[in-house]
């Protein structure tokens, strides 16, 4: 597995809300963040769905490799009218973004969009290749204790999103055609943005 993820989750995390409402839109947030704050590599983004009696919608949670790649992120978040939470600091309207930058730090939940090996996690892969990535655990729904094995081939439809689950960055897949498998989350782009072929139509619950 590349780049593993420090399990003391020592690494500093930003929570980011902008109002969004969707899982598609909080996608979109994270595609632009990536450029707006110049993402570095090693960068973990999750999306996170917010239930408070104040909020409910979206917000997204950024992983840092370093704390100088955080205080980098947080000058330029602390630019825009953005809501946003690193450790103690808050900025804008930020309830949704602490609650976010929580749930990733303690790896409680979180759907993990941007992450180490994503890019190689096109068209058709193997159960091996999800496992060279960040990726920690495979689960296949309707056999949650079968292992697959590892030369299965798993049409990724170019969107993959796995969840934090106890520690863990865990990958739901379903059996397809073929004695394939798929991500359990499927891609649903709509006309206006057809191009963007990780629109979720459907995801597994998180926070």
């Amino acid at each position: 597995m590349t780049a593993p993820h420090d399990p003391s989750g020592v690494h500093p995390v930003i929570g980011v809300d902008a109002g969004t409402a969707t899982l598609r839109e909080a996608d979109h947030l994270i595609r632009d963040l990536t450029t707006t704050l110049a993402l570095p590599p090693g960068t973990v983004a999750c999306t996170h769905l917010i239930r408070t009696d104040a909020r409910r919608g979206t917000a997204v949670s950024l992983e840092l490799p370093d704390g100088g790649a955080a205080e980098e992120a947080w000058r330029r978040l602390t630019e825009t009218e953005l809501g946003a939470a690193l450790h103690d600091r808050r900025h804008g309207p930020s309830e949704a973004a602490a609650l976010a930058a929580a749930e990733h730090t303690a790896r409680r939940s979180g759907r993990a969009v941007l992450y180490a090996g994503v890019e190689r996690l096109t068209g058709r892969v193997t159960v091996a290749d999800l496992l060279e990535t960040a990726i920690d655990q495979l689960t296949v729904v309707g056999a949650p204790l079968a292992t697959p094995d590892p030369t299965t081939p798993v049409l990724t439809q170019n969107h993959v999103r796995p969840e934090w689950r106890e520690g863990r960055l865990v990958l739901a897949l379903v059996p397809a055609v073929g004695n394939t498998l798929a991500p359990f989350e499927v891609p649903n782009p709509t006309p206006c943005c057809a191009d963007h072929s990780d629109q979720p139509r459907h995801a597994a619950g998180n926070s």
